[in-house]
């Protein structure tokens, strides 16, 4: 595991350097700021084939089918205090490598593009946004694109 930021990356695959999980954490650094969450949050990133994603996916949302990045908040809704000094554990995104390849490959970007997308993605899932109304998906993939582009990262 390697920590950046309190952010913790796993990677089950062993395909994403160290120089990706740089990149990612300084653009989830980002998007926790512009987000104005507490700087007091611990985030799990998690890399993962097709298999275990549609493994994840079956058991927890009843789909039966791989797919690009989960998030899973720890703490929705919950108001609860936290001790000084220990991180509110804000939750869990898990990203499916193959998907992420196959499609900066079927998008025409690089792949760094789609990592980052794909985490800012699940952290904006965790922090409230949804895309399940056509507002609320041009509020959510607008802010992506805000965050994304303070990294220079364009479509």
């Amino acid at each position: 595991m390697i920590e950046l930021n309190q952010i913790g990356f796993h990677d089950e695959t062993s395909k994403v350097s160290e120089e990706m999980i740089k990149l990612i954490g300084d653009v989830m650094s980002t998007a926790i700021k512009m987000e104005k969450v507490a700087e007091n949050v611990e985030i799990s990133l998690t890399f993962v084939d097709d298999k275990r994603i549609q493994e994840i996916n079956r058991d927890y949302r009843g789909i039966d089918k791989p797919t690009d990045v989960l998030s899973f908040a720890l703490n929705e809704g919950d108001e609860t205090e936290f001790e000084q000094g220990i991180p509110e554990l804000l939750g869990d995104i898990i990203i499916s490598v193959p998907r992420a390849e196959e499609q900066a490959k079927d998008y025409g970007h690089s792949l760094e593009r789609e990592f980052c997308f794909l985490a800012v993605h699940g952290f904006l899932h965790l922090v409230g946004y949804d895309h399940d109304k056509e507002e609320t998906e041009k509020q959510m993939f607008s802010r992506q694109e805000e965050i994304l582009e303070k990294h220079g990262i364009k479509k």
